[in-house]
This record gives C-alpha cells, sequence and structure tokens, in this order.
C-alpha cells in the first residue's frame, strides 16, 4: 500500500525547534493524533511552584508602566477580555523569525530589542506574553510543547506557548502569542491538555477567539490541525519569577516539570542531539496543573 505524504509548507526552518510558520499544513503518518491520558494521583507535595510577586516586583512594574499595560487592558470588563488583549499586545510586538535570539531571555531586552527591529521564535512570544499578564496580576507561566518523536526528527519538534491561571474559571488556560489565538469549546478556554482532548475527539467543537472575536475559519482549521502534534510533550519551570537578577530555584537540580503521557518513554534528547537533562518527569496531570494562589 502506498502511504500519503502531505507536506507542510513553511516559510523557514527553525535551528530552535520552535514550530514555524505555516500557510498550509496536514500530518503525515508519521505524526498522526493519538489518545494520551495521565494519572490522576494526588499531586507530590515535594514539588514547589515559584510565582513573581505582581505587587512588589520592581521588573513588572516597569513593564506595566514602560509599555502601557494597565491602559490596554484598562477597558476590559473581565478577566478573560484582559488576557486576551495582553495576548494580542505580546503579538503585535514583532514579525516572527525562528533564526533569532535575544541577548538575554526576558522580556524588557526582548521588547527593547524588537523596538530596535529585531524579530523573535514562538520562545520570545511565550516570555513576552507571560510577562505581561504577571504584570497585571494574572499568574502566569512559558510552556513548552514537544511532539511524540522528539527524539527522532531534526527540526520542528517544539513549540512555545503561554498559559494563564484564570481565577473567573479557577483553572489554567492556553494561549498562543505567536499567532494570537485562545481556544476554547463552548465558550469556555482550555489548557494545553485539555486542547489535546478536545482535538482527538471533537476538534469541530473548537473554536478559536483572540481580542476581536472568532479567528477566521480557515486559519483556525489549519492552526488546530497544525498545534495538535506539539500537544503531547509539556514542560514548564518550577520558578517563573522574572527580574533582572534572581536566585532562580530547581527541584534536585532541574529546572522544569515535564507532563509525559501514561506509557510514554521519558524524552532524553531534543532533536536527535540536544540532552533533555534538566527536567523531572511526571505522569500526574495533578503535579503539572496546581492552583499557583495555593
Amino acid at each position: 500500500m502506498t502511504k500519503t505524504i502531505f507536506v507542510l509548507i513553511i516559510n523557514i526552518s527553525l535551528l530552535s525547534g520552535c514550530a514555524p510558520f505555516f500557510s498550509a499544513i496536514n500530518y503525515s503518518p508519521s505524526s498522526k493524533l493519538i489518545e494520551i491520558s495521565f494519572s490522576e494521583e494526588a499531586p507530590n507535595s515535594d514539588y514547589k511552584f515559584y510565582y513573581s510577586d505582581t505587587l512588589n516586583n520592581n521588573y513588572l512594574r516597569k513593564l506595566r508602566h514602560e509599555y502601557e499595560l494597565d491602559m490596554i487592558t484598562s477597558i476590559k470588563t473581565n478577566e478573560i477580555d484582559k488576557i486576551r488583549a495582553i495576548l494580542h499586545w505580546a503579538n503585535s510586538q514583532w514579525e516572527h523569525n525562528g533564526f533569532n535570539t535575544p541577548s538575554k531571555s526576558d522580556a524588557l531586552t526582548i521588547l527593547e530589542e524588537a523596538k530596535e527591529g529585531r524579530q523573535f521564535r514562538c520562545v520570545e512570544y511565550g516570555i513576552v506574553a507571560s510577562a505581561g499578564l504577571n504584570a497585571i496580576g494574572i499568574p502566569s507561566r512559558v510552556l513548552s510543547l514537544k511532539t511524540r518523536d522528539v527524539q527522532k526528527v531534526k527540526r520542528g519538534a517544539g513549540h512555545v506557548v503561554t498559559e494563564a491561571f484564570s481565577t473567573q474559571y479557577d483553572k489554567w488556560i492556553f494561549i498562543d502569542p505567536q499567532y494570537d489565538v485562545m481556544p476554547t469549546v463552548n465558550g469556555v478556554p482550555l489548557n494545553a491538555v485539555e486542547f489535546q482532548k478536545a482535538i482527538f475527539n471533537d476538534k469541530e467543537s473548537i473554536e478559536l477567539v483572540n481580542q476581536d472575536g472568532l479567528v477566521a475559519e480557515d486559519f483556525s482549521e489549519s492552526y488546530i490541525s497544525w498545534i495538535g502534534k506539539y500537544l503531547y510533550y509539556f514542560d514548564v519551570l518550577f520558578d517563573q519569577r522574572v527580574d533582572y537578577e534572581i536566585d532562580y530555584k530547581t527541584f534536585e537540580g532541574k529546572k522544569k516539570l515535564m507532563l509525559v503521557p501514561l506509557k510514554a518513554d521519558y524524552p532524553k534528547i531534543f532533536q536527535r542531539k540536544s540532552k533533555i537533562n534538566y527536567c523531572i518527569y511526571t505522569n500526574a496531570i495533578n503535579d503539572f496543573y496546581r492552583d499557583p494562589r495555593n
């Protein structure tokens, strides 16, 4: 039997693994979306996560004032609208370029260099959106995504987005600032794992939204088809605080927690050559999706 191979049309190949911009996409057989599940056991009480004190953090205060984030969000009547406003703001700061990295990986540096005409990767969109949300008092974190074949492919095995904690819905929610989208089902925002499940089970129920409302249907369909393969491995920093200089916390010498589907391998290599030696691995979804207020 002859297998049909579909082609991903891209404008660049990314050295970082950060997902490239697409104009058309379908899956190849090797990247077909599969059902994944996680343990529901109680969270490991030894894991500690650290978030910025948004009221007393000088770095976030500077970000909020210099980029007028209070003004951007002041006319928004609820928390989700504020998140969508920061999502759009982060998306509009530069045009994506997967080859460039900033001189320092913090939001103020990235934004200053973007003013000078530099363009950056999905990684930097995630950092800026997360910092912007934290600056207006919404706990947020940078979320790294990895494909099921992360150890085997040469490139395109990763993407970086943002998750914000919504007190309105009492949950983490997924936003992708590179593409200015938030996935929802029946008007309710999804976290990354819920997004994957919705794509697998009933992707027609998903609506992508941004500050302007519903995203165009053709873009939405392409994005949903494309993002699915990245929703397999998920990892976040234990310490999400932001500052110019800070003593960042780790757990047993590892800086990240990776959520791994049940029965899946623990990936040790990224794109055939880079060691993944910075993660604690867990199959427990309750380890990963903790309330940052606790």
